[in-house]
């Protein structure tokens, strides 16, 4: 498998399988998203998706994939640093804002930076045709986002708090995806690099959730938590499992754009599982978004 993978990097069954891989991320972040603002404190279901996901990562990392080279461990350790601060802007963000609002606004701006760093770091350059697609799947996220708006009542001071930790977590996205790609392709087996991350990135923020959660009062059913923690894990393999490997077969900027058509199909699953009305104006919106997808992958 890994001899393989390796053989179609900057190929065009590559292209293809990025792609793929890209949109299946897309998906299983949708729910992702929604799983940590769900029914439980943000700060503890995060702490319980990682805590499952390292558990389920540790033999992998430990006893199946190759180690790691020694040049690793520092690019390990500063993605340790950065995805602690991905996930405690975005713990603040979803305790502040409501999910409807705060998730476009991260996807929305993860996507423009990320092709900057992209063509910077990997000298990958977009044509201005691709240019207009990421402005418009970007425009289109930032679109649903002020339509949302509209529709939740929140005190205006809490409200600006959680747009702008939406702005700083987007920030974050763009940097944890251009370094998680620089990390993947600095190891000769993806594989490896997965394993550890998983194991790796999944040993810290439980200690801050149980800390959290030895200070409630009114503490929530642990069973519950732990299951929600366990679905959230498996999913977590998918979503950013996929668009780390679609950032090691492809471009990156290309992967990061294709993801955030995650929004849409938020959007579709409420629409299509819980019935909520979509309306002239989201469902333009949404149309936009795929477009501008459509756009940056069939336009260079």
């Amino acid at each position: 498998m890994t001899e393989w993978l390796l053989s179609i990097e900057g190929t065009e069954t590559g292209r293809l399988l990025a792609m793929g891989l890209a949109l299946l991320a897309a998906f299983s972040h949708a729910v992702f998203g929604a799983l940590q603002k769900g029914r439980f404190d943000p700060w503890l279901t995060r702490g319980a998706i990682d805590a499952n996901y390292a558990l389920m990562a540790a033999p992998f990392a430990l006893f199946v994939v190759p180690w790691p080279e020694p040049h690793m461990w520092p690019i390990f350790a500063g993605m340790m640093v950065i995805h602690i601060g991905y996930k405690l802007l975005q713990a603040m963000a979803y305790e502040r804002g409501a999910y409807t609002v705060v998730y476009p606004v991260v996807r929305g701006t993860g996507p423009l930076i990320t092709v900057i760093a992209a063509g910077i770091v990997f000298g990958e350059h977009f044509s201005a045709l691709q240019w207009l697609g990421v402005l418009a799947l970007s425009g289109g996220i930032f679109g649903l986002a002020a339509f949302n708006l509209t529709r939740v009542n929140i005190d205006p001071a809490r409200l600006r708090a959680a747009i702008a930790l939406a702005f700083a977590t987007g920030i974050f996205v763009a940097i944890y995806t251009t370094y998680d790609a620089y990390g993947i392709r600095a190891t000769a087996n993806p594989f490896t690099f997965l394993a550890w991350f998983f194991f790796l990135d999944g040993l810290i923020f439980p200690l801050l959730a149980l800390r959290r959660f030895r200070a409630m009062s009114n503490r929530p059913n642990l069973g519950a938590l732990l299951k929600r923690g366990f679905i959230g894990g498996l999913i977590a393999y998918i979503s950013f499992g996929s668009v780390m490997m679609a950032t090691r077969l492809d471009k990156v900027g290309e992967a990061a754009v294709l993801r955030e058509t995650s929004t849409v199909i938020a959007a579709l699953i409420g629409w299509l599982v819980l019935k909520e009305t979509v309306g002239w104006t989201r469902g333009l919106l949404m149309a936009g978004i795929a477009l501008g997808a459509i756009i940056v992958e069939f336009g260079g």
